[in-house]
């Protein structure tokens, strides 16, 4: 009796017969055998039909399935070193549990706006599913790392009446008849669980009204932001180093596959092991001077600025000590030079910019108070984050990775519109 299985788990089942749930993703014929190309959710592979091995209805009943016609298939599990997965599959039996109509997504090239419009079809291609596949891979790492280290997950608001980061980039929603936001981070909240547990994260989506249309951004995405208690700016970069790390060599283990689909060059990823290079601000700046781009003290990195500086070293790189006006109300100045903080970028190669922005936070009331009034944000929307000065105040430590922008890392893609199952974008809210 064959085992019901899928295809990410075939290689157990060598010369056995399997069943697989699944649907058609594509079909070709050379006559007397038919070879039906099977996806699962869980992976790719080969099914031959041979015309003399299988009963006449079967063959026949094959030539009529459709592109992504949903099928039960069984055969026999073979050993293919041609085969990408390294298997294919004899066919025995095959069952129809529906045909589908002409589907939109042929194999041929399809423009990007026709292919987000059926973005709902398009993660079912091999490209597309890896990606999604290679995220889960680092959503998951991500988990485990933070668990393993005995860190609590907390789950902030995502309705706030402020926002976090004193920015006017915010979606405003009427909440009963008051004035709120969707969040736009979920530090500040778990700055208070770090009081109440040591060391948190929050994983969730975060909105920003950026009316932006580079490639390296979402108005909708997912941040993971620890917060921690009793670490310092040392503390904080060490962390994040081993967490990147723990990330990346958890997918070149476990997703050979799907990187292999997308084509990627893992030579540079195999590089990222800690700890990893870093360049003060100021110098980074002299290094962009001396290499005649045109930037003054003060000014913000953009893409091209990230990518020549990323282009000297072979691991992600941490930028440090930001001007103290650049950043956040919440950063730490740097005691031996308060015009800068203790924070930093970390930025990827290969051009992918900025994936984590951290900082050792303000524990003192008085300078949070004057950081405040500084910034003209309204202090009695910030009371309850300002009383973790008030009552047990300690020097803690965070820091945000955007998902989206890692997945675009690791995976290789030029755009990060692919990282996302439905992505939300300036123009584009459906489906």
């Amino acid at each position: 009796m064959a085992v019901v299985t899928t295809i990410e788990r075939i290689s157990k089942y060598v010369d056995q017969d399997v069943t697989i749930k699944g649907w058609l993703f594509n079909k070709r014929s050379s006559g007397k055998i038919q070879f039906l190309q099977i996806r699962d959710g869980s992976g790719f592979i080969q099914g031959v039909v041979v015309k003399n091995d299988v009963d006449p209805e079967i063959f026949e009943r094959c030539k009529t399935i459709t592109q992504e016609s949903s099928i039960v298939v069984t055969g026999c599990v073979r050993a293919d070193d041609r085969a990408p997965s390294g298997f294919e599959l004899t066919v025995k039996d095959v069952e129809v549990v529906a045909i589908a109509q002409e589907y939109p997504i042929s194999l041929k090239e399809h423009g990007t706006d026709f292919l987000m419009d059926h973005r709902h079809l398009w993660i079912r291609t091999p490209k597309q599913h890896a990606v999604l596949r290679i995220r889960d891979e680092i959503n998951r790492a991500i988990r485990d790392f933070f668990h393993e280290r005995d860190f609590v997950l907390v789950e902030p608001p995502i309705i706030t009446p402020a926002s976090c980061e004193g920015t006017t980039e915010l979606f405003e929603i009427d909440y009963f008849g008051q004035n709120a936001y969707l969040s736009q981070t979920g530090q500040l909240y778990a700055e208070a669980a770090a009081m109440a547990f040591g060391k948190v994260y929050s994983f969730g989506p975060t909105f920003r009204a950026e009316k932006s249309k580079t490639r390296k951004h979402l108005n909708e995405f997912w941040m993971v932001e620890p917060e921690m208690a009793y670490v310092d700016f040392e503390g904080n970069l060490k962390i994040q180093e081993d967490m990147v790390e723990y990330i990346v060599q958890r997918v070149l283990e476990n997703r050979k596959m799907e990187l292999k689909t997308l084509e990627r060059n893992t030579e540079s990823l195999e590089k990222v092991k800690a700890p990893f290079p870093r360049i003060t601000y100021t110098d980074a700046v002299k290094l962009l001077q001396d290499n005649g781009f045109q930037f003054e003290w003060g000014d913000d990195f953009g893409a091209p600025h990230e990518t020549f500086i990323a282009e000297q070293y072979e691991k992600p790189v941490f930028i440090t000590h930001f001007p103290t006006k650049m950043k956040a109300f919440y950063m730490q100045p740097d005691p031996d030079n308060p015009e800068v903080i203790l924070g930093a970028d970390l930025i990827a190669p290969e051009g992918y910019g900025e994936i984590i922005g951290g900082s050792q936070r303000i524990h003192d009331l008085d300078l949070i108070l004057h950081k405040l009034e500084e910034e003209k944000l309204p202090k009695e929307i910030y009371e309850w984050y300002i009383d973790l000065r008030r009552y047990g105040s300690v020097p803690h430590s965070g820091y945000g990775l955007g998902l989206e922008r890692t997945v675009a890392w690791l995976c290789g893609i030029d755009h990060i519109r692919q990282t996302i199952p439905f992505a939300r974008t300036l123009n584009r809210v459906y489906p």
